[in-house]
């Protein structure tokens, strides 16, 4: 997709991060923006502080565990912009649940599948079609994590899980629109190589009742600040990719049409060709690294 000028561009989990710096690198780049978000106050803020740079956005406040909130959100752009014609499902929350996975709150598994792989699936769903039938050329962008994506780390596993599948969701996507000669394409972002300032680790704050945990959390929820010190203390150097530089890859990604969208990096690639290695040698996997937990 070559063309950004005066096209449309919806991006899920917008108030912030990741999403509110795709945003505004769309609206930069001439398009008209739609936000979506579960939070409405940050949501609010974030499009008032955009139309104020002169870019045209709209919020329309979406819970992505709910198929029904997305397919709002589509007629929502619809009705505003006539429509659409890049999707990024970025929406994602960490799940927050503490000790071994064999004594984790099946709650927790539950919320993080529904909003960080079936809120993926709903957008598909949601915006593809209306996507196909508009017969412009357009793209899809799914949010993943080299947390996952690339190797998991054992302690996150509702988050690594529902990650993972979000390639693989991803690469079948791919498939079908080229299947399709669809004027579509289709890519997996990977955020990292380095850690990213997110609302990630709130996610607890927005936790829908009807996923809400069976039993009370023993221990208080894991900061970023919190996450920094372990890595410190397990001998991972840390450093923060500023968003804005993710969503400036966003942009070139979809503008060449690349299917894989991360940076080159020493550690991303090691991980990989570590996790690679595993397999064709039937090894046991010796790369899995010890945080967070």
């Amino acid at each position: 997709m070559e063309h950004f000028e005066g096209r449309v561009a919806v991006v899920t989990g917008g108030a912030g991060g990741i999403g509110r710096a795709m945003g505004e690198a769309f609206g930069h780049e001439g398009m008209r923006v739609v936000l979506a978000d579960v939070q409405a106050e940050p949501l609010d803020a974030t499009v008032a502080e955009l139309r104020a740079d002169g870019l045209d956005v709209i919020g329309v406040v979406t819970d992505v565990s709910s198929y029904e909130s997305v397919e709002s959100l589509r007629d929502r752009t619809l009705e505003a912009f006539g429509g659409v014609h890049v999707l990024c499902n970025n929406a994602g929350i960490g799940a927050g649940a503490e000790g071994r996975m064999w004594g984790h709150d099946l709650m927790d598994w539950n919320w993080a599948i529904a909003v960080n792989l079936m809120g993926v699936v709903h957008g598909i769903n949601a915006f593809v079609p209306a996507m196909l039938e508009g017969g412009d050329e357009g793209h899809v962008v799914n949010t993943s994590s080299g947390n996952g994506g690339i190797s998991p780390l054992p302690g996150s596993p509702q988050y690594a899980v529902t990650k993972a599948g979000v390639v693989t969701l991803t690469e079948c996507l791919y498939g079908q629109l080229q299947d399709e000669g669809a004027p579509i394409g289709a890519s997996v972002l990977f955020p990292g190589p380095h850690m990213l300032r997110t609302g990630l680790f709130e996610s607890w704050r927005s936790r829908p009742d009807r996923y809400a945990k069976t039993r009370p959390r023993v221990s208080p929820y894991t900061t970023v600040e919190d996450l920094e010190e372990q890595m410190a203390a397990a001998g991972i150097t840390v450093s923060f990719t500023p968003v804005e530089e993710v969503a400036e890859r966003v942009v070139a990604g979809i503008r060449s049409g690349d299917f894989w969208i991360h940076p080159a990096s020493e550690r991303s690639d090691d991980q990989l060709r570590a996790r690679t290695e595993s397999i064709l040698t039937r090894s046991n996997p010796s790369y899995l690294r010890a945080v967070p937990g």
